[in-house]
């Protein structure tokens, strides 16, 4: 790992899906730039629109990304579809509620805001890695079990007119 990334992807995080792993890789990209918004120029941070022009990114990714693990679900009958689905909501009502909290200006001082900033990118990184070994492997097992057995039909999600997003801007 380099001094200007918190994460780096591994073959372990792979869930055995190529459209969710690329996705997944994404994610930590994601998290490593904005970790790099957060710390290039401390000083800068408050003026400086590169941190929330990159949470917004996330907010959008993860939204669209959960989208699509949502609709191989779907389409697959995925047994745990619910409890999976209701995690990701709980995740994205954070995020959310961490947007409002950046937009409201409740991390008035400088010092608590860098740390504040910090500390939510420490939590966007321990989050994707947990959710991907602990929930996304899942899938990953229960979609290569059904291709083993001969009852996975081909997924196909046509654009991004398959996916729903919600958008939400910070700052």
């Amino acid at each position: 790992m380099t001094s200007d990334t918190i994460v780096e992807w591994q073959d372990s995080y792979s869930v055995g899906i190529k459209l969710i792993d690329e996705q997944h890789m994404k994610l930590i990209e994601l998290t490593n730039k904005l970790y790099n918004s957060c710390t290039s120029d401390n000083e800068k941070i408050e003026s400086d629109s590169i941190f929330f022009n990159v949470f917004n990114e996330i907010i959008d990714y993860v939204s669209y990304h959960f989208s699509i693990e949502e609709k191989v679900m779907e389409k697959i009958n995925y047994p745990g579809y619910k409890t999976h689905k209701q995690i990701h909501m709980i995740f994205a009502n954070k995020v959310l509620s961490k947007a409002d909290e950046f937009n409201l200006g409740k991390t008035n001082s400088s010092l608590y805001f860098i740390y504040d900033l910090i500390s939510f990118v420490y939590y966007l990184r321990d989050w994707v890695l947990n959710h991907i070994a602990a929930t996304d492997k899942k899938l990953g097992v229960h979609l290569l079990e059904m291709k083993r057995s001969g009852t996975l039909q081909q997924i196909i999600l046509k654009s991004k007119k398959d996916v729903i997003t919600n958008r939400v801007q910070v700052r």
